[in-house]
């Protein structure tokens, strides 16, 4: 009696399936139909009554390893077996079997297997690979099969296509990997010998060679010391010559074979004919020249004849070990070579007189030489004459009269092109700088031009510009032509260079002469005063080390009174004093020893200065003034890069990094300006709003209006012809300097 089929009362093994496929065994090869899915399942996935899968790949343990498939967790990981196989040999009746030594690879990712016999001298067998690397099949009657992981262990045979190879032993990875895989090794059996290899070596060993075997074997020295060559500088004082002139020579010791060869150091013009080798290479002997040889009496080897002729007219001849009656030549070695030794190269007597940095270390570590003291064999040349070149013509000008007389075709002088590159004018930067000068003269009339020096650091040449007035009767502009002056007192038709003004001879306070008219630099514009303080090293007037130390020293025994005649200029107190009584201290503690110059840099230094804000608008509309006048539209690029580094997506920038980013860019603004611009675009966190910034350079786009000119604080009326004024000192703070100077008061 059956149970209804309901749920919960029927047993029937289908009820919750719900898979019913049938898989394909059946199909066509070459169109013939054939069963071709032993292997596959029934319906349903579920195997068919007796049937077992076979696996086809090594199948290793869960949790053993990384999840990744084999091919990529077992790659390059091999095990290596050692094993050996009999072979037989029907053909020989010395030997009926021989042992085969091989080394039997099993390759994880792939399960491929791969037999190597390594290769024994002389054995006469071609041997290597012997089952080249795949997978190998199981012998009968399992052929459908493939080796697998699980076939292999210690002490066990394997069958690879009818040859039954015994393994005996395996590495240490090996053994690792197989007892990790659960596999109980097998103790490890000994390697047996080869029955007739191991004869063959017992005849060999047992046997008194007739003829004595002389090796001579240079291998090692050459290997060792291939390409090392011990240098010696050489002379000769060849006593036939005419002149008895030493001749230089350069020997070449071979640590490879030991062989010399020289070669000889021609001079220029010594009219001697140019030969590539003093002496070819080869073993240099010691006690040459000797006589002539008969061929055959040099030789390797010693041969006897040890019974003549005396059986069968025939002689028996050995190698005599002893080397009876043969000709023995010493040879130059590297021991024999030293400094200050004289050595016989075919009769000709050569003092070595020194050598190279390899040589010396070669000595020192092999033989624990170290007196190199070189011999001296060259006379000191004479003292070279100094040039002596004629006066200055005045035709042209003095460079290019002194190329004249440097060759026989002139050459224009070449000018400093580097600095030229480095001084030039580049975006904001022009590397100009302007004082603004009057004359010194008697003549109530020219008594108040004023006159504005532009030297460009690019060239060193020096321009001047008179600065128009009304009403004067003087007609401004261009006073001197651009161009290099020399400086006054010199000598005109002489064979010296002229000296031209220099940077360093231009500062406020200097007195001047071009060409008859003495100038007084009175004033700087800013950019000249922050040039020269940010090139202190080449500007003494405006290093505040120097003249902190030229002050201290000038006032270091009157420091109670400097600080008096501070503190009674300052009645109310307030640390600070106006620039005008600074100045006139400072040339009453120094009794006018500083120049202006270095007044006013020490007034800029210590000064109180205004902050002057500078207005958004203003600097974007000089920003974009710049950026227009030097073509630059690259914003999108700019702003992608931007965004770019923003990794987190705040529209946010550090302004260090909006800074770097800009200069990659070359963008055509002063980093005075550009920081300020920066500033201005920066939160309440000190980071730049990079979107913003962008935008308001995009004179594309969003295009400021047209700026008037902003006006600055002057020290005078005097305009600078367009370029902005040095900024004032109003103020000085002279405690921090009396500190500097005579330290904290206590």
């Amino acid at each position: 009696m059956t149970l209804p089929l309901l749920p919960g009362a029927s047993r029937h093994r289908n009820i919750g399936k719900e898979k019913f496929h049938k898989s394909q065994h059946w199909g066509y090869c070459n169109n013939v139909a054939m069963l071709v899915g032993e292997d596959k399942p029934g319906i349903g996935g579920e195997l068919l009554p007796g049937q077992k899968l076979k696996p086809k790949y090594s199948v290793f343990p869960e949790g053993m390893g990384s999840d990744a498939p084999a091919w990529v967790a077992f790659d390059k990981q091999v095990l290596s077996f050692d094993a050996y196989f009999e072979e037989e040999v029907p053909d020989k009746n010395q030997e009926l079997y021989r042992i085969r030594h091989c080394k039997i690879y099993f390759y994880l990712e792939d399960d491929t297997i791969q037999v190597i016999e390594p290769q024994v001298k002389n054995s006469g067998i071609t041997q290597g690979t012997i089952v080249r690397r795949h997978r190998i099949p199981l012998p009968p009657p399992h052929e459908d099969q493939f080796y697998t992981i699980d076939h292999f262990n210690i002490n066990i045979e394997v069958i690879l296509y009818a040859r039954k190879y015994k393994i005996i032993d395996c590495d240490q990875f090996t053994k690792n990997f197989l007892r990790k895989m659960g596999v109980r090794l097998n103790p490890p059996t000994g390697r047996p010998d080869d029955p007739y290899s191991k004869e063959r070596q017992k005849m060999l060993d047992s046997m008194k060679p007739l003829r004595p075997y002389e090796r001579i074997d240079t291998l090692k020295q050459f290997l060792e010391h291939d390409g090392h060559v011990l240098r010696f500088f050489c002379v000769w004082d060849d006593p036939e010559s005419m002149f008895h002139d030493p001749r230089e020579l350069v020997l070449h010791y071979y640590l490879s074979d030991d062989t010399i060869d020289i070669k000889e150091i021609i001079p220029v013009n010594s009219g001697r004919d140019a030969v590539p080798l003093f002496l070819r290479r080869d073993k240099l002997p010691k006690y040459a020249p000797t006589g002539l040889y008969q061929p055959g009496t040099i030789t390797s080897r010693t041969v006897l004849n040890v019974f003549g002729k005396l059986v069968g007219n025939r002689g028996r001849y050995i190698l005599d070990n002893r080397k009876t009656g043969a000709v023995h030549q010493e040879f130059y070695r590297d021991s024999d070579l030293k400094i200050g030794a004289v050595i016989n190269v075919w009769g000709r007597k050569i003092i070595l007189c020194d050598c190279d940095e390899f040589t010396k270390e070669y000595y020192r570590t092999k033989y624990g030489i170290e007196d190199f003291t070189p011999v001296p064999y060259k006379a000191l040349p004479p003292p070279k004459p100094e040039k002596t070149f004629p006066p200055y013509t005045g035709f042209g000008s003095e460079e290019d009269s002194l190329c004249s007389c440097m060759g026989l075709l002139p050459k224009p002088p070449q000018k400093d092109f580097k600095k030229f590159m480095e001084k030039d004018r580049s975006g904001m930067e022009s590397n100009i700088l302007r004082f603004l000068a009057k004359l010194v003269t008697d003549s109530p009339i020219d008594k108040d031009r004023k006159f504005i020096i532009s030297y460009f650091l690019s060239d060193d040449t020096i321009s001047v510009f008179e600065h128009m007035q009304q009403n004067t009767g003087i007609l401004g502009g261009k006073f001197l032509e651009r161009g290099r002056i020399k400086k006054p007192g010199q000598e005109l038709f002489k064979s010296e260079p002229s000296e031209y003004f220099k940077a360093q001879n231009l500062f406020v306070g200097a007195r001047v002469c071009f060409h008859g008219h003495n100038f007084l630099l009175v004033d700087a514009d800013e950019y000249t005063f922050s040039y020269m303080e940010k090139h202190a090293n080449e500007f003494s007037v405006a290093d505040i080390g120097v003249i902190l130390k030229k002050l201290k020293d000038v006032s270091k025994s009157h420091s109670r009174e400097i600080r008096q005649m501070f503190a009674a200029t300052d009645p109310e107190h307030t640390k600070v004093i106006e620039y005008d009584p600074f100045r006139n201290l400072i040339v009453s503690i120094t009794d006018g020893a500083f120049s202006e110059h270095e007044i006013m840099t020490l007034g800029r230094y210590y000064s109180v200065r205004d902050e002057y804000e500078m207005d958004l608008h203003f600097l974007l509309a000089v920003a974009q003034e710049q950026l227009k006048k030097n073509s630059f539209e690259n914003f999108e690029q700019l702003s992608a890069v931007l965004t770019y580094n923003d990794r987190e997506k705040c529209g946010v920038l550090p302004h260090e990094m909006c800074r770097t980013i800009c200069k990659s860019f070359k963008l055509p603004l002063a980093d005075a300006d550009l920081q300020a611009l920066l500033t201005k675009f920066e939160d309440d966190h000190k980071q730049v709003k990079y979107k913003k910034f962008v935008d308001g350079l995009n004179w594309r786009e969003n295009q400021v209006p047209a700026f008037q000119t902003i006006k600055f604080p002057l020290k005078n009326e005097d305009d600078w012809s367009g370029q902005p004024p040095s900024f004032p000192v109003k103020a000085v703070k002279y405690l921090p300097l009396l500190d500097d100077l005579f330290g904290k008061e206590e």
